[in-house]
C-alpha cells in the first residue's frame, strides 16, 4: 500500500478548496470552472506576477498558477520597500544626550610647515688641514689646544728644517753672481723644497739664512684636532692640526619618516634656540641625508645657518620650522578621524539619524585639521564627538565601512547584481533568461525577462548561449546593465 505525504501548504490549499466547494453547493469530483485572472489596478506599475503559496517564483504575465488552481497575483512597484540606508540608526534624542557634534568636509587651505627638533653641528665643508711642508724638529709651540678658537694667520708652531739651510746658502751665492736665469732657477728650487713665499722673500731681502719656519693657521675657526708638541720630530706632509670654520654652521633636524616627504632641498627654514629667546634665525635646507635612523625612524635634514659672532655653538638644541606654502585641500577636523591601526575611518552622518563608517586616506595635519586624500566628498558630514560609541555599535551590528572607492558594501538601489543563465529570447529592449539562483536577492532558479539599458547589448549574445549578466534592481523592475557570453568550460 502506497502512502502519500501531504505538505502543510497542500493540506491548507485542499481544505480551502473543499470548503469553497461545499459553500457553493458543488460536489467534490465535479469539474470546476476556471478562475478568472486577477486584473491589475489601473495606473499602477506591475513588476511581476506571483503565487501567494509559492512567492519565490515570478511570472511575466497573469494567468493560473502552475502549483495551485488559483490566479496569479500582481506585485506592484509601489509595494517594494525602499532600500534601507546603510549604517546604524540612532534616535535623535539619544544623540542630544551624547552631546554629538557634526562637522562638514570642506575645501580649505591647510597651513604649510612642519616642526622638528635639531642640533647645531660644525660645517664639515669648512675644514682646513695644517701640515708640515718639510721634515724637521718642533722648536716652539704657541700654547694651542683642541677647542680653541683662533683667527686666520695665528701661529701654531716653529719648526727647524735643516735641509733648508743649504738651499738658502746656495740661493744667496747665486744671487750675488747676478745671473738672472740662475737666480730664477734657484728660487724655484726653494719653492719645491716647501718654503712659503714669505720665507723666500725674507731670505732674499735680508741676505741671511732662515731655516726656522713658523706654521700659521690658514683660516679662522676652532681647532678640532692638534697633534704637534714641543720637541717632536715631524715628517713632510704630517698633519699638525685641523681647523673648522665657524662662519656658517649646520643645523641637523630630525624629521619623522612619515613626514619626510613634505621637506624639499632649497626650502626655507627658521630656527629658534632656548639660549636666545624671542629671536628667530633663517636658513635653507641644503641636504636630506640618504639614511634613516633605525632607532627613531627619522631622517636627518641639514639646514645651513649664518653664525655671526660665533654665537651658535655646536651641540645646542633648536626648534626648526620648515616654511611650506599653504595649499588647498579637502579638510576635516582631526578629532573626527578614527585610527584603528589597520585603516583610518570617519563616521558619516546620513539622513534620518543613520550613521555609517567610511574608510579614508589622510595626508598632512596642521592647526587641528587633517587633509583627506580619498574616501570623502566635499559637503559630507562626519561625526566630531561621540564617534567611538557609534563605531562600537556599528562594529557590534556588523555594519561594513564604506570603502575608499565610495561604493557602499551594503547593497543599494544602484548596486549591480551578478547572475549566470541561458538566453531564451532577446530583442532590442528586452532579454529573457533562464538564470541560476541569485543568492544576493534570495531568488531561486527561474526564467524571467529583463529590460536592457542599451539596445547594443542585444547584439552581444544570441539565444541559446550561456551568459553572465549584471542587473540593477529598480522600482520599475530589474534592468540589465551588462551581458556577455560565458566562456565554454
Amino acid at each position: 500500500m502506497t502512502r502519500f505525504k501531504i505538505s502543510p501548504v497542500g493540506l491548507a490549499a485542499a481544505t480551502a478548496l473543499t470548503v469553497a466547494a461545499i459553500a457553493g453547493g458543488v460536489m467534490i469530483g465535479r469539474a470546476t470552472a476556471p478562475a478568472a485572472d486577477v486584473p491589475a489596478a489601473a495606473g499602477r506599475k506591475v513588476l511581476y506576477w506571483y503565487d501567494p503559496m509559492a512567492p519565490g517564483q515570478r511570472f511575466e504575465r497573469p494567468g493560473k498558477s502552475p502549483f495551485m488552481d488559483m490566479p496569479l497575483q500582481p506585485k506592484y512597484a509601489d509595494e517594494v520597500p525602499a532600500p534601507q540606508a546603510p549604517g546604524v540608526t540612532i534616535d535623535p534624542a539619544q544623540t542630544q544626550s551624547l552631546g554629538m557634534r557634526l562637522a562638514k568636509a570642506q575645501r580649505g587651505a591647510l597651513p604649510g610647515g612642519l616642526s622638528a627638533t635639531g642640533v647645531i653641528d660644525f660645517n664639515e665643508r669648512d675644514v682646513a688641514v695644517v701640515q708640515a711642508r718639510a721634515a724637521g724638529f718642533v722648536q716652539r709651540v704657541y700654547g694651542r689646544a683642541p677647542g680653541d678658537v683662533v683667527a686666520a694667520g695665528a701661529p701654531l708652531a716653529d719648526i727647524l728644517v735643516p735641509d733648508w739651510a743649504g738651499a738658502q746658502d746656495e740661493f744667496l751665492a747665486v744671487r750675488r753672481s747676478g745671473d738672472a736665469a740662475l737666480i730664477r732657477a734657484s728660487r724655484q728650487r726653494l719653492q719645491l723644497l716647501g718654503m712659503p713665499p714669505s720665507l723666500i722673500s725674507a731670505v732674499e731681502h735680508g741676505g741671511r739664512v732662515h731655516n726656522v719656519a713658523t706654521v700659521v693657521m690658514p683660516s679662522g675657526g676652532v681647532i678640532r684636532t692638534l697633534s704637534v708638541r714641543n720637541g717632536m720630530t715631524v715628517t713632510a706632509g704630517q698633519t699638525l692640526a685641523e681647523v673648522n670654520g665657524l662662519g656658517r654652521v649646520w643645523l641637523n633636524a630630525a624629521v619623522p619618516e612619515a613626514m619626510a616627504g613634505q621637506v624639499r632641498v632649497g626650502e626655507a627654514a627658521t630656527a629658534s634656540l632656548a639660549a636666545y629667546p624671542g629671536e628667530t634665525l633663517g636658513g635653507r635646507v641644503t641636504a636630506i641625508l640618504p639614511q634613516a635612523q633605525a632607532e627613531s625612524r627619522t631622517l636627518t635634514v641639514r639646514i645651513e645657518l649664518p653664525n655671526a659672532g660665533g654665537r651658535l655653538r655646536p651641540g645646542m638644541f633648536a626648534t626648526v620650522r620648515f616654511g611650506g606654502l599653504a595649499r588647498p585641500a579637502l579638510l576635516v577636523p582631526t578629532e573626527t578621524v578614527i585610527r584603528t591601526g589597520r585603516r583610518t575611518l570617519v563616521l558619516l552622518a546620513g539622513p534620518r539619524g543613520t550613521y555609517q563608517p567610511a574608510e579614508i586616506r589622510t595626508g598632512r595635519e596642521a592647526g587641528g585639521q587633517t587633509e583627506v586624500l580619498a574616501g570623502l566628498r566635499e559637503g559630507e558630514q562626519v561625526v566630531a564627538s561621540g564617534q567611538f560609541l557609534i563605531d562600537s555599535e556599528a562594529s557590534l551590528s556588523g555594519v561594513a565601512a564604506r570603502p575608499i572607492g565610495g561604493a557602499s558594501p551594503v547593497r543599494g538601489p544602484a548596486a549591480l547584481i551578478e547572475g549566470v543563465g541561458r538566453v531564451e529570447q532577446i530583442t532590442a529592449g528586452q532579454v529573457t533568461l533562464s538564470h541560476e539562483a541569485i543568492p544576493a536577492l534570495q531568488w531561486p532558479a527561474m526564467t524571467m525577462s529583463f529590460r536592457l539599458t542599451d539596445p547594443h547589448l542585444a547584439h552581444a549574445v544570441r539565444p541559446g548561449e550561456q551568459v553572465t549578466f549584471a542587473f540593477e534592481q529598480t522600482a520599475n523592475g530589474p534592468i540589465v546593465r551588462r551581458v556577455q557570453r560565458r566562456p565554454a568550460r
